[in-house]
């Protein structure tokens, strides 16, 4: 794989809650984008997700803070508390800030939680897809995620379907013919950080569509049983 070819899918609108999100990608890239691809890999927004899924819940919107409850609420654990922020474990494993509930462009007056289950959300998705417009494709579920020791923030997945969360080169040599004893490499993440960069985050894109990946990648598999580590190897919790 030199090359990779990633676009943001114009044409998605509004979602809302029970909206057929799989027919809605699968028309706006046949109208907009020339159609999707056997082996395209097409990252949705985790907020779209939500909506569509109607994972909504009302706040006071005249209260900053009134959605802190549903932190607390979805958080399994607290790993940190400094002020207004909160660090903790979902009940999907993640670690992240204020349990992944976010405020913005959602209705005033409502918070978006994450959705229940991430892999799942991108397999019906995937299958809606293969319904709709006849293409094997992967689907990850990307989300926004700060980083342990670095400022600033990057999309990572939460969810996939039809790709490998990892790609393992362990046992394979590198250019010196030395043997590789620990690369694994989180390529669902690279991916969504990478179409990122063409939804930005103020862009009112939700949907990109990333094409050229490597056809190995592509096999089964899910973010919760590859991505995310067991507290027992965790050398931080």
């Amino acid at each position: 794989m030199s090359e990779l070819t990633i676009f943001g899918v114009s044409g998605i609108g509004e979602i809302q809650p029970r909206d057929d999100l799989a027919g809605i990608i699968a028309t706006a890239v046949a109208d907009n984008h020339g159609g999707l691809q056997d082996g395209d890999v097409v990252v949705v927004t985790q907020k779209i997700v939500s909506k569509a899924e109607n994972k909504l819940v009302e706040v006071d919107p005249t209260d900053p803070l009134s959605h802190k409850a549903l932190v607390e609420q979805e958080s399994v654990r607290v790993l940190r508390r400094r002020g207004d922020l909160i660090i903790s474990e979902t009940k999907h494993g993640f670690v992240c800030a204020n349990a992944g509930i976010d405020l913005s462009n959602v209705e005033v007056g409502y918070a978006a939680l994450l959705p229940d289950d991430s892999d799942r959300s991108a397999r019906r998705i995937r299958d809606g897809i293969r319904a709709r417009a006849g293409v094997e494709v992967a689907v990850i579920v990307s989300d926004t995620f700060g980083r342990a020791w670095r400022k600033g923030v990057t999309d990572i997945a939460i969810g996939s379907a039809g790709i490998g969360p990892i790609v393992d080169y362990r046992g394979t040599t590198d250019t010196q013919g030395r043997t590789l004893e620990v690369t694994e490499v989180a390529v669902v993440d690279e991916l969504a950080g990478a179409a990122d960069l063409v939804l930005g985050k103020a862009s009112g894109l939700p949907v990109a569509v990333i094409r050229g990946v490597d056809p190995t990648w592509l096999r089964s598999g899910s973010v919760r049983d590859e991505i995310v580590r067991e507290p027992a190897e965790d050398l931080f919790r």
